[in-house]
């Protein structure tokens, strides 16, 4: 499903336009990518959350000559899979 087709289920689901549909779900997808980037988390309970993660230096390989690279620390964007969206992955 891309993101037309789960903004049109989106607004048969709740009797509401696709218009409207699309404004609500970029809202959420823009408040959320806020919150990432202020350091906060954002969880919505059974399905997902999302947090930001620091992440280690490292040394890495480059496959094709096998040279190693130095990658420094940084931050990512970690997302967690809830309970209901797990039990409904088993199905």
């Amino acid at each position: 499903m891309n993101k037309g087709e789960l903004i049109a289920a989106m607004a048969d689901k709740a009797g509401v336009s696709q218009k409207d549909a699309g404004a609500c779900l970029d809202a959420m997808m823009s408040t959320i990518e806020t919150e990432i980037g202020n350091g906060g988390e954002v969880g919505i309970t059974g399905y997902l959350k999302f947090e930001r993660a620091a992440t280690s230096a490292r040394v890495a390989r480059n496959p094709q000559t096998g040279e190693a690279i130095d990658v420094p620390a940084g931050t990512r964007c970690k997302v967690t899979v809830g309970a209901k969206l797990k039990a409904a992955g088993k199905s």
